[in-house]
């Protein structure tokens, strides 16, 4: 196991420098300029300084290896350093990754900033998702055709065809602008620091978190469904009941684990995916978090920004998928990676 993660971690390092590599050559072809946005009144010897300031006019080359040293080394560094509170070479004149858009403050601070944001609702809701959708398809497998599969089925086709942004506005018509029980804009400001501030938090995390485990159940309960279905006929599973073993031992025990193995893939990918798939959600209910940066660094064509942030996307899908892997060895004894 150890040699296969070695061998996996030393492949991902060149995976990585190639989306590195896509995604700055497809924003550098991008139409756009980091002055576009700034007022019209502006003489165009003070944009070109700004462009010069910024190294928008540097070779592609030149501009992108500057990003790589500053994302794989400079950065790290940075962190290092406020963690342990030491200093690490010429810390004050480090070049970091600064926004255009955000008065040069730095991606990673900003990122940093809106993660809590992102992922006190994609996280809790990717979460729930997870805990009810299994539970869901392991039943609606073994009581196949019945009333709680056909709801089961129903219910997740409706929620794996509508789009989470007509979930959203549909949310805020009825249980916001009609019956008034939650607020339909999420309060990134507030803090928790008693029970009444609590509930106020509870509140306005119900609609957003329950838009997107809603999407990502349906898709999760079917899969596990599919998934039981295709073990439950299996040599193995007939011999473990013919030993006279119970039918949830049988199910819980030999069934499950192994129907486990593909759920874990949608699962680990999923996780990255979410994140990306948030930006809607956030734009809806107003969620400070990372989709609604995104959005706004796209718009404000702020190229720093939506390289740092898509890249960090790609890093969980590779770093995620490295940990499906090595789950199915945990699940399935048979698998090994000698």
């Amino acid at each position: 196991m150890t040699q296969y993660l070695i061998r996996r971690l030393l492949t991902a390092i060149p995976t990585l420098l190639a989306i590195s590599f896509v995604i700055f050559a497809v924003l550098d072809l991008a139409p756009g300029d980091p002055t576009g946005n700034l007022p019209l009144t502006i003489k165009a010897e003070v944009r070109e300084q700004i462009r010069e300031a910024l190294g928008f006019n540097d070779p592609f080359a030149i501009r992108y290896l500057k990003w790589l040293r500053q994302f794989f080394i400079n950065e790290p560094l940075n962190i290092i350093e406020q963690v342990f509170d030491i200093s690490i070479g010429d810390s004050e004149n480090r070049l970091r990754i600064t926004s255009w858009s955000s008065r040069g403050a730095p991606v990673i601070d900003l990122i940093i900033e809106r993660t809590p944001q992102t992922l006190w609702v994609v996280g809790l809701a990717y979460l729930i998702s997870i805990i009810i959708a299994i539970p869901v398809g392991v039943i609606s497998a073994v009581k196949q055709y019945s009333i709680f599969d056909q709801v089961g089925t129903v219910v997740s086709i409706i929620g794996f065809s509508v789009p989470t942004f007509f979930t959203g506005l549909l949310f805020i018509i009825i249980f916001s602008v009609q019956l008034k029980w939650f607020p339909s804009i999420y309060d990134t400001n507030h803090k928790v620091t008693d029970w009444a501030s609590f509930v106020v938090q509870v509140k306005q995390l119900i609609m957003p978190v329950t838009v997107l485990a809603f999407f990502q159940l349906a898709a999760l309960a079917r899969f596990t469904r599919s998934s039981m279905l295709d073990n439950l006929p299996m040599d193995y599973v007939r011999t473990v009941r013919a030993k006279g073993f119970k039918e949830r031992y049988v199910v819980v025990t030999h069934v499950l684990r192994n129907s486990l193995i593909p759920v874990v893939t949608l699962i680990a990918l999923g996780i990255p995916a979410i994140f990306g798939g948030a930006i809607i959600t956030e734009q809806i209910f107003r969620v400070n978090g990372l989709g609604a940066l995104l959005i706004i660094a796209i718009q404000s064509f702020d190229v720093p920004v939506v390289m740092t942030v898509t890249f960090i996307f790609a890093i969980l899908i590779v770093a995620f998928n490295l940990v499906a892997d090595i789950i199915y060895g945990i699940l399935d004894p048979r698998i090994r990676y000698d």
